[in-house]
């Protein structure tokens, strides 16, 4: 099975199934230099585990994250960085019935007719679980991305046809993360909580969007044509289980403007450097970061796995079945989803740091040759 990578210099390399017995994933590319710890990892594996709230799944995973390589003395030595989470709630008895008669709208029958055999259990590989290694990997790359003044956020601007009003990005920082749906308009949130719970009361599920942000991006990140960073983006977040749109910039309303209204004129900033007087182009042209912040919006459909009856068709008995899926399963995707679409926002821009030079891929301190640094281990003898 191929598909388990993502990047080119800033690598990550993932395994694990939704009730195997861990997670992981290797990152590779990463500077030595780097001050990490694995409270830097757990604090978004934590936004994004199961059972924080009464929206999302029951599952108790505790996602404790476990640094195994690329770590001395608390910062990165520039090899491959290796990271273990534990799976600790599975019960696979409950997919038994969907062995050889798949859920409606998963992967079960692809991955099965593909490779002629699956890991079954809460759907293996195909589940959104395996989202928590990009998350923990993500965590590094926005460490990176910190010290090069690169700030990101998102938050859920759409559950259903409940829609938030636009909000800025203090606002993201400030507010997302005091309720449970992450989003960033409080009142806006209240609504969406209610509109979650009855779907939830019906024994259904909801789709929503969540809108991200990421301000301090410089200029010429990006190439033309086909490792453009609107296309490498675009890859990123449409690999997101149930992503079923990506927009940058004004996205699909850009079928509305005319050249003439969506067009940004240039003018001079303060250090007489052009600039854009508006960002419609969502801080992308031509490929290429312009800039100005990048923004976007990634759409997820409802969750697959409900409890209301569906039909499936059974390929070893040759049987029409009724069956429900019972299980522990988020009635909505967004709120979860916010760290996972972060982390794919900063492991796409990371790499695209380390193509370009702005990011030296041997040590974050840039002094190539100097051995005697703050960060190497220290000999005890000479205590």
């Amino acid at each position: 099975m191929n598909g388990n990578r993502f990047g080119r210099l800033f690598q990550v390399t993932t395994f694990g199934e939704s009730h195997g017995e861990a997670m992981g994933c290797t990152v590779s590319g990463c500077p030595a230099g780097l001050e990490l710890s694995e409270d830097d990892i757990q604090e978004d594996l934590d936004r994004r585990k199961p059972g924080q709230s009464m929206i999302t799944t029951s599952r108790g995973e505790p996602d404790a994250v476990s640094i195994k390589s690329g770590i001395q003395d608390g910062y990165t030595t520039g090899t491959p960085i290796g990271l273990i989470i534990q799976n600790k709630d599975a019960r696979s008895g409950k997919y038994e019935p969907f062995i050889t008669a798949p859920r409606p709208s998963h992967g079960d029958f692809t991955y099965s007719a593909k490779f002629g055999t699956r890991n079954w259990g809460g759907g293996g590989r195909s589940s959104a679980r395996e989202t928590v290694n990009w998350v923990a990997a993500g965590a590094i790359a926005k460490k990176l991305l910190a010290r090069e003044g690169i700030e990101l956020k998102a938050h859920v601007n759409q559950i259903g046809d409940v829609e938030a009003p636009e909000v800025s990005f203090e606002e993201m920082l400030e507010h997302s993360e005091e309720n449970d749906v992450r989003c960033a308009h409080p009142d806006t949130a209240d609504e969406m909580q209610d509109r979650i719970a009855e779907y939830q009361e019906e024994g259904d599920s909801i789709g929503g969007s969540i809108y991200f942000e990421a301000q301090g991006v410089p200029v010429g990140l990006g190439a033309p044509r086909f490792d453009s960073l609107s296309a490498r983006l675009g890859q990123a977040m449409m690999a997101i289980p149930a992503t079923s749109a990506f927009e940058f910039g004004l996205g699909t309303e850009a079928a509305e403007w005319t050249g003439k209204d969506r067009n940004d004129d240039w003018e001079f900033d303060d250090e007489g450097n052009p600039t854009p007087v508006e960002n419609d182009h969502g801080g992308i042209q031509g490929g290429i970061s312009s800039g100005e912040p990048i923004y976007g919006e990634v759409t997820l459909h409802a969750p697959t796995s409900i409890p209301k009856s569906q039909q499936t068709a059974d390929w070893e008995t040759g049987e029409l079945k009724e069956e429900k899926v019972i299980g522990r399963h988020d009635p909505v995707l967004p709120p979860r989803g916010v760290p996972v679409v972060e982390a794919m926002l900063a492991l796409t821009l990371v790499d695209f740091m380390l193509l370009s030079g702005r990011l030296n891929p041997d040590r974050v301190d840039d002094q190539p040759g100097e051995y005697d640094t703050e960060y190497h281990p220290s000999n005890p003898n000479n205590e």
